[in-house]
């Protein structure tokens, strides 16, 4: 899919309040280290990730996805009246029904002929939602469109350090090792058609997307029976699994980027991956064949933020000027599914 009058005009985010260390993770789950035989240290060594941030207890979703929307539109010439879609894409939603979205876009003043909906792919939510805006976008059948996401990874980090302080194993451990990378914040992406300020701004040229269903086992978050909870959330993750079948995909979908863009690798200036770790992080350059200076990181210090991670990523690069104007930069998503996605776009 390519582009011709699809512009991103801002990226509004907001970062968690409370700084979690690896060490202070490691710390409460010290029995279970000892039990297992786990020196100091280990979370951090495997992961590259050496903190990441929490909500506050409690805090609503919708209010990390409300404060990252008015940020994207702070400063701009676009009003609430002009978005023609507003979409909720995070992993954490506020309830199952209605969608998310309403509550960011009542929040916002949103109303009458906008499309206000949620959708959901993992940590490829925003990139989706781009993708929807951007179509609605270039047919001509709106002007401007808002996606974001919030994420919150405090309540399943508690309840996986509890079930593991109560069931301490290997296994266990092993597949609970992902849920330790994640971090919680929130994001909002700003697309229009270029037409309410003359001023530059980036462009999306295209992008591609191509999945591996039959994966779809390898990362699961979600809600089982249990005898004595009732339903009580869960997240079990074959980290090996996902990186070498991740990482095969990813390179099928670069291939397939540069080819509808009609670019090399070397014309690609710079690039921004989902957040994941420092294994993950430097396996996917070398298999795409990215100098790592080209790749500008945040997961040592936020985690893995979920949808919202490429994005906050993306904002704070052009905060300390890596990302210059001119630039071709690539956007890499992959997520649970299998799914990937990436995006190139014209800085």
């Amino acid at each position: 899919m390519r582009y011709s009058r699809v512009y991103i005009e801002s990226v509004g985010y907001e970062l968690a309040p409370i700084v979690v260390t690896s060490s202070e993770l490691e710390n409460r789950l010290k029995p279970v280290y000892e039990a297992l035989h786990i020196p100091p240290g280990q979370l951090e060594s495997l992961t590259g990730i050496r903190e990441r941030r929490w909500w506050k207890p409690n805090t609503p979703i919708s209010q990390g996805a409300i404060a990252a929307s008015l940020k994207a539109l702070q400063g701009r010439s676009i009003t609430p009246q002009d978005l023609g879609a507003v979409i909720y894409a995070g992993v954490c939603r506020e309830h199952f029904e209605p969608a998310t979205a309403c509550q960011v876009a009542a929040a916002l003043g949103v109303q009458g002929s906008a499309a206000v909906y949620d959708i959901s792919n993992a940590c490829l939510g925003i990139l989706n939602g781009v993708l929807d805006i951007a179509n609605r976008i270039e047919l001509g059948q709106i002007r401007a469109g808002l996606v974001m996401a919030c994420e919150s990874s405090r309540e399943i980090n508690e309840i996986t350090i509890r079930r593991l302080l109560e069931h301490p194993g290997m296994e266990l451990f092993a597949s609970s090792l992902a849920t330790f990378t994640g971090g919680s914040g929130a994001a909002a992406v700003l697309l229009t058609d270029g037409s309410f300020t003359p001023s530059r701004r980036p462009k999306l040229l295209g992008g591609v997307n191509i999945a591996e269903p039959q994966h779809h086992t390898l990362c699961r978050w979600g809600i089982k029976p249990d005898l004595v909870e009732n339903h009580v959330p869960y997240m079990q993750t074959d980290a090996v699994a996902v990186m070498k079948h991740g990482v095969k995909l990813g390179k099928r979908t670069w291939d397939a980027l540069l080819a509808e863009l009609e670019l090399t690798t070397d014309r690609v200036d710079k690039v921004i991956c989902h957040q994941v770790g420092d294994a993950h992080q430097k396996l996917i350059l070398q298999t795409i064949g990215i100098a790592p200076e080209k790749d500008f990181t945040t997961f040592e210090f936020l985690g893995n933020m979920g949808t919202v991670s490429l994005p906050v990523t993306a904002a704070l690069a052009k905060e300390r000027d890596v990302l210059l104007p001119g630039d071709v930069v690539g956007f890499l998503g992959i997520g649970s599914g299998l799914n990937c996605l990436m995006l190139g776009i014209q800085w």
